[in-house]
């Protein structure tokens, strides 16, 4: 079955759709105008902000991707580039040092050089045209968000090889290489046989669910690709939904911000791919021995003996605190990450692929883009690096493909548990030796794949992987059906399903000699659905039980040499950065399953501490009820600046409380006997339709824009916490043209005093400003409230307030001067305000608000405590009812702006008397007439409307 995309593909829309004459055919490049403007693209946006770009050819595009980008995520873009560079501390403070010390001695940045210059010339170019994007539109984008102001940071320059180092830094700890740290301390404090005791799905490791029906499986007869990726949530999110188009191809996904292309997550209207994290392991760790020359270097002893080592001194600037100097060091195996000071403790280098091989796979970034088939797909991956994921694809004549893609080092199984010594020749790589990645076929009775981060397809190339529940949960629930819809999977997604919770439930059964409070705690356990839902008190009481028995383990004496005083988390062998890898209950936590089974404590011994634990959890609920899951189980994102984090209402919006655990399919992942919040979760949704595009689903925790008080910044956070997915529009028709940014063409270099930059310009469109309130009104569109600027809207005001329609206004004779002036006065005082009123981003009527007692109408009425008064003025082009409930709907928005503040109990309006229509509108809506009033202006009639009328009191 083939996918109807011709009406999507640029060039092949109706004449009238936006940005197109006539007869344009997919590589013409007919006179865009505005589009010529903004470097040779155009940018459309749909309801959800997200953009959806279209240039002339493809390295066109990657600029305008990167432009684009810069717009919407400025402070992540450059949050990112100085993680790469070991920068962060500079205007972040001494807590980012750790992570700064990191990078430069993993030589991070180096790295990306080494793999930029090894790129094919045509991916080079590709890539420098991103990286020229961005820093054409990084000043702009910087204007916009508050957070370069906050820490006195200006936007500096990206390379041309900056996007491999935020690839690089951004999955340096994928493969979970710590963990080896860990295994290490329990074999040496617990013994070598428990070294795998706690093997699971750790904290530091990220995970994902996808899944494949083939067309066997859905209402279509073509297949269905859909997922979700688990990483930690961060705000601004990881992923940033775009579409690319160009007469090469059109392409819609989840790039990953910085990054050029879309790497894990696309549809190109005629072949679909995602992946998941493999768990494969393709990191090592060498104990090293150093020592230190006469003349100040450093020698490393390798296996045939001592050799000269690269060693330089570089410094971390620190906001408020003095400079802290770190050496860098290199030996064969790779940079030392931990120790280097010859004679003081462990050290230990990292060894990973692309520091090696000199290799990242950006090559098959801008082939995956070109695909057009499963076998496109499959050939592009064939160069792909780091990190090492299991693919599913499937293309519109139904092949599928189902593959681990990477790049895994041959050598000794010994490498993937633990440190091995750097100078013995048995733990080194075989040089250009990689290991067989396997594949398998979708296609069969079945017809659904899934990938889940479980010991399956990829189980030869790892040690430890998550557990099979959610893997298995999805084939559960898929198997259910064979007519499956893009809107079904929603049903799959967000499935709370605990099935770890068996073990624990079922000693808990078994439990003796309880006292009644307990009984009766096991008797509401044991008939609970075990779904960790967010209305559900049970969940409650579940993770109340089971946080109890994680930390009656950590106090047992059989894992006593690994927790308490002697956790290897409050060891000072090793840097802070991999703490989260090296605490004890959150391991213990995480493996609760498992050690509750079999290999650490007797039958008998575990029943009695789960029996302690229940009576422990029962004498408190009968205290303390347990609240709903959902109040407990709150996202708690990584932002870089959290002290700029928002209060109230906000400040709830970016933390809901959902259902879902870490073991559920809806992996919305707490820390077992630490916290009930989450960290990790869904980063993404996505259901890739290989029959109609358009029919296609996605969705993201926060939004497609990062600056703060957008639109688009959190919108769609609602639908993520539900589990509801956004529509993928693919039709140019259905998308608002957006009118061209100013572009910076000169390359602004980085202020090495990280001196504050100059006062922001105001934010001249109004789109772009932050609102002060915003509603979505069925059947109208989305209505943002967003502050007049004086000077950027007087044209704008002046062309709406001389109207013949406008003359109640009492404008008509102004200039633009005068009108700006008037405007301005209004921005002066605290009792007035002026607002520009948006319908999908498009001004469409002018609000003002005002304290009757400090207006002259207040001297015309008795004014009432928590009056508030306001005028409305309708944009031209929506006048004499050219929309039906026009202005009805637009009063709804504003009306629930101002009794949003429970301080305002009584709106105020004093149209003329002679406007009839204006009166009858306000008795319709439910305002109540009152006596005329003469002003020097005009003779106005009060109308006034309480929250009694409108049922708020």
């Amino acid at each position: 079955m083939t996918a109807d995309v011709d009406r999507e593909r640029p060039g092949a829309r109706p004449a009238e759709g936006p940005g197109g004459g006539p007869g344009e055919q997919p590589g013409e490049r007919p006179d865009r105008g505005a589009g010529e403007e903004s470097g040779g693209y155009e940018l459309f946006r749909d309801d959800w902000g997200i953009p959806h770009l279209r240039a002339a050819d493809a390295l066109a595009l990657a600029r305008a991707q990167g432009h684009a980008t810069a717009l919407d995520r400025a402070w992540q873009l450059e949050t990112e580039r100085h993680r790469v560079l070991g920068t962060s501390a500079s205007h972040l403070g001494a807590e980012a040092v750790d992570w700064d010390r990191f990078v430069r001695r993993a030589r991070i940045a180096d790295t990306a050089r080494r793999c930029f210059d090894r790129l094919a010339p045509e991916t080079a170019a590709w890539v420098t045209a991103y990286a020229d994007g961005v820093n054409e539109g990084l000043a702009e984008g910087a204007e916009r968000a508050p957070e370069f102001a906050a820490v006195g940071l200006a936007p500096g320059h990206w390379e041309p090889w900056t996007p491999l180092g935020v690839w690089l830094s951004t999955h340096i700890l994928f493969a979970g290489f710590p963990t080896k740290l860990w295994r290490e301390e329990v074999a040496r404090r617990l013994g070598e046989d428990r070294m795998t005791l706690f093997a699971t799905d750790g904290p530091g490791t990220a995970g994902s669910n996808g899944w494949l029906l083939t067309g066997a499986r859905t209402a279509t007869g073509a297949p269905l690709l859909a997922g979700d990726p688990h990483r930690f949530i961060e705000d601004p999110g990881v992923y940033q939904q775009i579409r690319l188009a160009c007469p090469e191809f059109d392409v819609v996904g989840l790039a990953v911000p910085g990054i050029p292309g879309i790497a894990h997550f696309g549809h190109t209207g005629h072949v679909a791919w995602a992946i998941t994290n493999a768990m494969a392991d393709y990191q090592d760790l060498y104990r090293e021995r150093l020592r230190r020359t006469p003349d100040g270097g450093v020698e490393a002893l390798g296996p045939d003996g001592w050799y000269r080592a690269h060693a330089h001194t570089e410094t971390i600037e620190v906001a408020g605190a003095a400079p802290e100097p770190v050496e860098v060091i290199e030996t064969d195996r790779g940079p030392v990450i931990i120790g280097g000071d010859p004679g003081a403790g462990e050290t230990i280098s990292l060894r990973y692929p692309p520091r090696v091989t000199g290799e990242l796979g950006f090559d098959a970034l801008p082939a995956l883009l070109r695909a057009r088939t499963v076998a496109d797909v499959d050939t592009a991956l064939d160069r792909w690096v780091e990190p090492v994921n299991v693919v599913l694809a499937a293309d519109t004549a139904g092949s599928t493909l189902h593959r681990v893609a990477g790049h895994v080092p041959v050598r000794p199984y010994a490498n993937r548990l633990r440190v091995v010594p750097a100078e013995d020749p048995a733990y080194a790589w075989r040089d250009g030796e990689t290991v067989p990645l396997p594949r398998t076929e979708v296609d069969g009775p079945g017809g659904i794949a899934v990938m889940a981060n479980e010991r399956g397809l990829a189980a030869p190339l790892g040690v430890e992987f998550a557990p099979p529940h959610r893997a298995r949960r999805i084939r559960e629930l898929l198997g259910a059906d064979t007519d499956w819809t893009p809107d079904a999977q929603a049903a799959v997604h967000t499935d709370t399903l605990l099935a770890s919770s068996r073990q624990l439930l079922s000693l808990l059964a078994w439990a003796p000699a309880l006292g009644p409070a307990a009984d009766r705690l096991r008797d509401r356990l044991l008939r609970w659905d075990r779904h960790m839902d967010a209305d559900s008190a049970d969940a409650t009481l579940y993770a109340r039980l089971r946080t109890d028995v994680v930390h009656r383990l950590a106090a047992h004496p059989a894992l006593k040499g690994v927790t308490g005083a002697d956790d290897p988390w409050r060891s000072a062998a090793y840097p802070a950065l991999f703490r989260p890898w090296l605490a004890a209950v959150p391991r213990i936590g995480y493996a609760l399953e498992s050690l509750l089974t079999v290999g650490l404590l007797p039958y008998e011994d575990r029943l009695a501490l789960v029996a302690a634990s229940a009576e422990a959890v029962a004498a408190a609920a009968d205290e303390t009820p347990p609240a709903p899951w959902g109040e407990l189980h709150r996202l708690s994102p990584w932002q870089a600046l959290p002290d700029l984090a928002p209060d109230g209402v906000d400040a709830q919006a970016i933390r809901p409380g959902v259902a879902g655990d870490h073991d559920c399919v809806l992996s919305t992942s707490s820390v077992p006997g630490v916290t009930d919040l989450f960290a990790r979760g869904p980063a993404a949704r996505y259901v890739w339709d290989l029959a109609r595009r358009e029919d296609s689903r996605w969705a993201v925790p926060f939004g497609a824009s990062g600056v703060p008080g957008s639109a688009h910044h959190r919108d769609q956070t609602p639908l993520w916490a539900r589990g509801a997915l956004a529509p993928v529009v693919t039709d140019w028709n259905l998308l608002h043209r957006t009118t061209p940014h100013r572009t910076t063409h000169c390359r602004t270099e980085e202020n090495p005093a990280m001196t504050a930059p100059t006062e922001p310009a105001a934010f001249a469109t109004p789109a772009l400003r932050p609102a002060v309130h915003e509603q979505k009104i069925e059947d109208f569109g989305t209505v943002r409230l967003v502050p007049v600027d004086p000077a950027a809207d007087a044209g704008l005001l002046h062309g709406w307030v001389t109207e013949e329609r406008a003359r109640f206004w009492g404008m008509a004779d102004h200039t633009r001067e005068q009108v700006r002036e008037i405007y301005e006065f209004v921005d002066s005082l605290p009792t007035h305000h002026a607002y520009l009123a948006l319908r999908d981003g498009v001004p469409a009527a002018l609000f003002q608000t005002y304290e009757p007692d400090a207006d002259p109408v207040g001297e015309c009425y008795d004014v009432r405590p928590g009056d508030f008064g306001i005028h409305l003025l309708i944009a031209p082009a929506e006048g004499e009812g050219a929309v039906k409930g026009y202005t009805e709907a637009l009063l709804t928005a504003f009306i629930a702006y101002v009794f949003s503040d429970p301080a305002h109990l009584r709106v105020v309006v004093e149209p003329d008397a002679r406007n009839e229509k204006a009166l009858a509108r306000m008795v319709r809506v439910g305002f109540e007439l009152g006596p005329e009033i003469k002003k020097p202006e005009k003779t106005a009639r009060l109308a006034f409307l309480t929250r009694a009328a409108l049922g708020l009191a």
